[in-house]
């Protein structure tokens, strides 16, 4: 009797102690699935990947170096261009980039003061080699999101670096003078979107091809580029309706200083989606499975290893 109590006892801990285990192991069930997905899946090893490469690029960094070197490089540039330019150029210039009022007016005096006394050469290449900041610190970038080696800079880089410069500065005001000539044109809500789209795609293949010397074929810079365009698509009306009024505010309130921060924030904002979505398009391009093969165009490589891993650049 006492060994039957006995044995009834254990059997009924046994059971309460299952009942307590089986929630552990659902857990640990939902776990595995979870690392599965995230491993061998594409959307969750698109995920892990991307997070892994924010990590190593440093991205939040690098997005402030390089919208600082954006500020004090693409701006002095257009500066540039309004001193050689006519009033109503200069007025173009500022409308491109929403100047405030009191900007507006400094912008003229320079215009005026352009007239009687001119920029000179040697002022033209100081500023225009000056500039070429923010394409040393593109060109780290992206050699980091692409696993390159560390660039040397050369006396060979220079027109590399000044193209995209005055690529940056002409698709800024190339951009809004075409939208604005299109924007009459049946559908009215088509064909600026479309210019926009254009232009931003073809910055987003450019830069990053010339400053890497064609190391990274277009094809696999197309992916990212394409998510940029995409992203600049939606994100533009809200930068339009956006920036005049907060330039408007910091200049009432802080001054110039005001208006420095207000184009710093949303250069910081463009320069983390630039550099997010080219490491996303790396991601992607460089993936093991048939999408990133079929970008790569290494069919042939995929039937022989179907289940191989990618490495850097090809």
């Amino acid at each position: 009797m006492g060994s039957t109590g006995s044995t009834g006892h254990h059997s009924a801990g046994n059971e309460a102690a299952g009942e307590t285990e089986s929630p552990p192991g659902t857990l640990h069930v939902l776990w595995r699935r979870l690392l599965n997905w995230l491993v061998t899946d594409w959307p969750g090893r698109t995920v892990l990947r991307t997070a892994r490469s924010f990590t190593r690029t440093e991205l939040f960094d690098r997005s402030m170096t390089v919208a600082a070197q954006l500020f004090t490089c693409v701006f002095p540039i257009l500066i540039l261009l309004a001193t050689f330019a006519t009033r109503r150029d200069a007025d173009r210039i500022a409308n491109a980039v929403s100047m405030p009022e009191e900007s507006r007016l400094i912008l003229q005096e320079a215009v005026t003061a352009a007239g009687n006394a001119g920029f000179g050469i040697l002022g033209t290449v100081v500023v225009v080699v000056t500039a070429t900041g923010v394409s040393r610190a593109l060109t780290r970038a992206f050699a980091i999101i692409w696993g390159l080696p560390r660039p040397k800079s050369s006396l060979r880089s220079v027109w590399r670096w000044i193209a995209v410069v005055l690529a940056l500065a002409f698709s800024l005001l190339m951009v809004r003078s075409v939208g604005q000539l299109v924007s009459g044109v049946p559908p009215e809500a088509v064909w600026p979107a479309a210019v926009t789209l254009v232009s931003d795609l073809a910055m987003a293949l450019f830069i990053p091809w010339v400053l890497l010397s064609g190391t990274v074929r277009p094809r696999l810079l197309l992916p990212g580029a394409l998510i940029l365009a995409l992203v600049m698509l939606a994100a533009r009306p809200v930068m339009a309706a956006w920036l005049p009024q907060a330039l408007e505010t910091s200049a009432d309130q802080y001054g110039s200083i005001g208006v420095a921060f207000t184009y710093l924030a949303l250069l910081y904002a463009v320069s983390f989606a630039f550099l997010a979505t080219a490491i996303l398009g790396q991601v992607i391009a460089t993936d093991e499975g048939r999408l990133g093969r079929w970008i790569r165009a290494d069919a042939a490589a995929a039937k022989a290893e179907p289940d191989g891993r990618n490495g850097a650049v090809t």
